[in-house]
């Protein structure tokens, strides 16, 4: 039996679900969930609560029985609260810090129970996986994004390149301490399950147990009736989710937009995560629509012809999963993590080229034959990255190791 420990809702809570229905799951804990509401009742809240309520509506574990799962709600509010009220990337730190110790003290107190294993993921695991090793059980985290480390090398070179995008603020006096905890995880963990080989390949490259490492990429739920495609009305749509940042690769959506100004029209969905210097560069070549919440998502999907997304540090981002699922052509990096086959469902392009993202793009916008083509290999494609499909990777990694059932 496995016990499986998450902050937020990671992939809509689907790891503990998936353990629920092979029955393996003993006991799922996590900070702060939403309750389940009649459905009436949520489609209003949904309609016209503000976007924050939105998005917490979402949060909740379905699949699993209430039963199973234990929730530290106080804890949950003070850490929110201290996200909030942080000032700088240095407040932040310290309140991820915090919240990864406080929750695995929590979760040791409770015990562990009948379970031969705990599932934990990056930074909110190093007690309760040293805490399981020392009672005989085995350890299992799942590395989300590609290291600290990895990711401070690419930011930094994007700040260089991009001064006036990002905040400028004082040094992070935590952020040390953050990739030296993600690495002593590491070191506590008998499995580490990684979304692509980027992510692999970081834990490699940042001295980590790559042996330890198994890569298993993600899955999402296809939308229940799938939008119909047709492309021959111009301009061409182009549509990137996630947060608006350097770490996505804005400045390259907009240079994509600046040159194929006329010929397409883009779309931005995600909170903002830059200077008001650049939010006024995007905002005149790109709609930004902020923060989308989950249940409406999928319009935006289904309003697209071109899913992009440029980013130069993610793990494997599910973003570019859901295109593929509403069949859409995908432009995206190795460094995205995805699962796109460049030339048959998509193109996958060097990080930082513009130049290779207007191409593509341009080739779709001039050739609407090879977007329908592509279009029904991403349907395809989405097949073998469903929940289901997803579900039977990770158990697989899972089952293959003494004491994780």
């Amino acid at each position: 039996m496995v016990i499986v420990a998450q902050l937020g809702a990671r992939m809509h809570y689907a790891v503990p679900a998936i353990l629920h229905r092979a029955g393996m799951l003993e006991r799922f804990y996590t900070d702060v969930y939403a309750p389940r509401i009649p459905k009436p009742l949520q489609a209003l809240a949904t309609r016209y609560g503000p976007p924050s309520f939105r998005r917490w509506l979402g949060r909740v574990p379905i699949d699993i029985p209430a039963g199973k799962i234990t929730s530290f709600d106080l804890m949950g509010l003070e850490y929110n609260w201290r996200l909030r009220r942080a000032i700088s990337a240095g407040s932040a730190t310290a309140a991820y810090l915090w919240a990864g110790q406080e929750f695995c003290r929590r979760i040791i107190n409770r015990g562990l129970g009948s379970a031969s294993c705990v599932y934990t993921f990056n930074s909110a695991g190093l007690e309760l996986l040293r805490h399981a090793r020392s009672q005989g059980a085995f350890a299992a985290m799942e590395q989300t994004v590609a290291p600290g480390a990895v990711e401070e090398v690419l930011l930094k070179a994007e700040q260089l390149d991009y001064p006036q995008w990002a905040p400028v603020g004082r040094p992070d006096p935590h952020r040390r301490a953050l990739q030296e905890r993600e690495q002593m995880e590491w070191e506590a963990a008998d499995l580490i399950l990684c979304g692509s080989e980027f992510v692999r390949d970081g834990i490699r490259a940042s001295g980590g147990p790559a042996d330890r490492c198994r890569v298993v990429p993600y899955g999402v739920r296809p939308p229940a009736t799938a939008p119909a495609r047709d492309f021959r009305h111009s301009p061409l749509r182009v549509l990137t989710a996630g947060a608006v940042g350097l770490r996505k690769g804005a400045p390259y959506v907009l240079a994509a937009a600046r040159s194929l100004k006329g010929n397409a029209e883009f779309r931005m969905a995600g909170a903002l995560d830059v200077t008001s210097h650049a939010k006024q560069l995007l905002s005149a070549q790109v709609s930004l629509l902020g923060a989308v919440p989950r249940s409406e998502i999928h319009h935006q999907f289904a309003w697209a012809d071109v899913f992009l997304l440029p980013s130069i540090c993610e793990g494997s981002a599910t973003a570019c999963y859901e295109a593929l699922s509403f069949g859409l052509p995908v432009i995206t990096t190795p460094n995205t993590g995805s699962v796109v086959r460049d030339g048959i469902d998509g193109f996958v392009v060097p990080i930082r080229d513009t130049e290779s993202i207007i191409e593509k793009l341009e080739r779709f916008d001039s050739d609407r034959n090879l977007l329908a083509y592509m279009s029904r290999n991403a349907r395809q494609r989405s097949a073998d990255f469903t929940v289901e499909r997803y579900g039977e990777r990770l158990l697989s990694s899972l089952g293959a190791i003494n004491g994780a059932s």
